[in-house]
């Protein structure tokens, strides 16, 4: 009888959620639901809502890429995540309403629920097609500050068509975000491992998420020079998509730390497109995707975890991974998966393949819309 705080099916069906419900409500009767479903299986959302709903489980979740599982990444199957007691949620939608706020909306539905202690994880789960994140956190700390430690990551599907990817135990979404309150909640770790040239370039002309024009010229022009100066590969419109994943920019903050932005397209105008806003003016250099064997990432990653939370052996882990660096490092990814259950000795780790990540580079620091990370959490 399954008690574990995750659990994965690997095939979708009433009897077996049915089991797994009733065995946690028994063990623990205020838990509450976290479920991760691949695009592949999102027809099944209305059957977990409707088996929850009879179960009395209260419930959240959202449609990822894929999901990962004992170090593999799979296109079918469903998590569950069993909360021990269901926290403060909110599902909010209209995000690109004209006239919406965002920032204050999400800080309007948390605030009641925040008391003086800093220990509090704000969780956030975007819809990856809402095209203004980082603005959104910008307007967000404004309002909360450090009240809260911040993390979180985009779902939906890897074509980047619009599709509800969000819900809860009544509604499924799009356009919005799925807010989890967990208090007294170490955080969470983010890292990418890219490593800055010492080259830079400067964003002259952005809107959102499109770069117009690097130093002046058409952005396309000067992502191609660059890639053939710096990495000898010659990028054209035609191969863009293949080589874009392998060289992403990164914008370099006033600390130095580097934020990603994966291109994935380029229009004839010669703009670029990326996963995450580009501001206007913006310090960019282009980065090459680190070598898996170095297992610097994750020996950050780990080191993290481990000072945040202790001892990580036996512990339930919650695993998000970028698709855009999946995208880029093919099977060797798998690999990234393995070390870190290697070297942090879990019990068990859960996961999905994420859009776009948000993280802090400090505990409680200002949160940043990232591409082409790892973030990690302990789950209890």
């Amino acid at each position: 009888m399954p008690s574990a705080s995750m659990h994965y099916l690997e095939n979708v069906a009433e009897n077996a959620l049915r089991e797994i419900l009733q065995a946690w409500r028994a063990d623990r009767p205020k838990m509450g639901v976290f479920a991760m479903l691949p695009e592949a299986e999102r027809e099944q959302i209305p059957l977990l809502q409707k088996i929850c709903a009879q179960e009395g489980a209260p419930l959240v979740g959202a449609m990822f890429p894929a999901l990962v599982e004992n170090g593999e990444f799979r296109s079918r199957g469903l998590w569950l995540l069993r909360f021990d007691e269901m926290p403060r949620f909110a599902l909010l939608g209209g995000l690109k309403d004209p006239g919406a706020d965002a920032a204050a909306s999400i800080a309007a539905a948390v605030s009641p629920h925040l008391g003086t202690e800093r220990d509090t994880l704000l969780f956030m789960v975007f819809d990856g097609m809402i095209p203004n994140i980082s603005t959104i956190l910008d307007g967000l700390y404004l309002l909360l500050a450090d009240r809260v430690r911040y993390a979180g990551v985009n779902a939906g599907s890897e074509t980047f068509q619009p599709m509800p990817c969000l819900f809860d135990g009544t509604q499924t979404i799009g356009d919005g975000v799925l807010l989890l309150v967990l208090e007294h909640h170490a955080g969470a770790i983010l890292e990418h491992g890219y490593k800055a040239p010492e080259h830079l370039i400067t964003a002259t002309s952005t809107e959102g998420n499109r770069i117009f024009s690097i130093d002046w010229r058409p952005a396309f022009e000067v992502y191609q020079e660059v890639i053939q100066e710096q990495f000898g590969v010659e990028v054209t419109p035609e191969n863009f998509y293949q080589y874009a994943s392998h060289f992403p920019f990164g914008i370099v903050r006033a600390d130095n730390e580097v934020v990603v932005r994966i291109p994935v397209a380029v229009e004839k105008d010669g703009s670029v497109f990326c996963v995450g806003e580009v501001p206007a003016n913006a310090m960019l250099t282009l980065l090459r995707a680190p070598e898996v064997d170095s297992g610097g990432t994750v020996e950050a990653l780990v080191n993290g975890l481990n000072q945040a939370n202790g001892a990580l052996r036996g512990r339930d882990l919650l695993l998000f991974y970028c698709a855009g660096r999946r995208l880029c490092l093919g099977e060797q990814a798998s690999k990234e998966l393995a070390e870190v259950a290697r070297r942090t000795c879990a019990g068990e780790i859960a996961g999905a393949l994420s859009l776009g990540e948000i993280g802090s580079s400090m505990s409680g620091g200002y949160p940043l819309f990232h591409n082409a990370t790892l973030v990690g959490t302990c789950w209890r």
